[in-house]
């Protein structure tokens, strides 16, 4: 890969660089004032790419947590961090969150690099400078936006994911090229029609490079999720409620491939699509093809209750007192922001789509 990989994401905080090379991580030289953040399984994994001496994270959604938190901060003033000092992250999404959260606290702030080592943060949430922190049972309800100063991706971290690491990755690369237009989807599926199976490094980077590219344009034109970035959280709040609901049996990415299945689904009891769209029913047929990979998901959601689902959904914080917001489908395929009166029978909808996907995954 070359430097024509990289490109800049512009913010109302400053401009900060993407870098997409294979072995662009072991170029990476940290200042001495540099502390490390790592996932424990990256750390064994790549030992050779990091410094003898780091901070371990141990990457688990329980750990996504203020204590997490807390006590990043603490290790980094006992490593005497100072003002001046830079954070350097890498691991999945747990590890960027716990970051991000921790470098924008640090002494009011400090400067963070973050390196993805999972497809899923690739594709999707290295870029964006979000946190999304889990207090109690809520999921994702503390968080801030503090961008890094660089992302540098490595694709020869996916070297070593699981065939489900990078389906879930996918699932997050084709929902933001579908929420960008049908143009760019197509761009999507001719990339992973045109790949071998397994993908290689090179093909997955060309996949990350479009989808970054694409997710680029939501940022720089909504930084702080007002409007058209909103279209992003397609399949997001069926699938958070689906992945607590499944005691995170299901990943994040692959519920949110359900959760896709789960707006389409919703949508077309509402009225806001027909049953057969083109367009839709294409996404449809790939989440399945690549859901499909994975044996463990039918077990998972036939263990589910649809009450805990709905549970989960009603606490999302995307809703408002009195309202349901949802990314939907419209009449031709694309998405629409919908909001609906949390009466008895919009709850009741949802509840039976929750229902639905549980007891007929393979019709829904």
């Amino acid at each position: 890969m070359s430097e024509l990989s990289d490109f800049s994401i512009n913010t109302s905080s400053g401009s900060y660089q993407v870098l997409i090379r294979k072995g662009l991580l072991g170029q990476h030289i940290a200042s001495e004032q540099a502390v490390w953040l790592v996932d424990e399984t990256v750390s064994k994994l790549y030992e050779q790419l990091l410094p003898k001496v780091h901070l371990q994270q141990h990457a688990i959604e329980s750990k996504k947590s203020l204590d997490s938190v807390a006590l990043v901060i603490e290790q980094m003033r006992d490593f005497g961090a100072t003002r001046q000092s830079q954070l350097v992250a890498v691991g999945g999404g747990i590890v960027q969150d716990i970051a991000t959260f921790s470098a924008s606290c640090y002494m009011r702030g400090i400067a963070w690099t973050y390196c993805p080592t999972t497809l899923l943060s690739m594709v999707d949430s290295c870029i964006g400078g979000k946190s999304s922190i889990n207090v109690g049972p809520y999921k994702n309800i503390a968080g801030n936006f503090f961008p890094p100063q660089r992302v540098i991706i490595d694709p020869q971290f996916c070297e070593t994911l699981s065939e489900e690491q990078v389906c879930e990755g996918l699932c997050e690369a084709v929902k933001i090229c579908y929420a960008e237009s049908d143009a760019t989807f197509q761009s999507y599926l001719s990339l992973v029609k045109a790949a071998s199976h397994p993908l290689t490094v090179e093909q997955l980077a060309n996949i990350v490079r479009l989808s970054l590219q694409t997710k680029k344009k939501f940022i720089e034109v909504d930084e702080f999720d007002q409007g058209v970035r909103l279209l992003l959280n397609f399949g997001h709040t069926f699938g958070h409620a689906i992945e607590g609901a499944s005691n995170y049996t299901i990943s994040h990415g692959n519920a949110v491939g359900l959760g896709m299945l789960a707006a389409r689904y919703f949508s077309t009891q509402l009225g806001l699509c027909p049953k057969v769209l083109p367009v839709a029913d294409i996404l449809n047929l790939h989440i399945r093809e690549l859901l499909g990979k994975i044996n463990t998901i039918e077990s998972s959601l036939y263990s589910m209750r649809a009450e805990d689902a709905m549970q989960r959904f009603q606490s999302d914080k995307k809703h408002t007192k009195d309202a349901y917001n949802l990314i939907l489908f419209d009449g031709h395929g694309r998405l629409q922001r919908v909001t609906l009166e949390k009466s008895d029978l919009v709850q009741a909808q949802i509840f039976n789509t929750f229902k639905h996907l549980i007891e007929n995954y393979n019709e829904i």
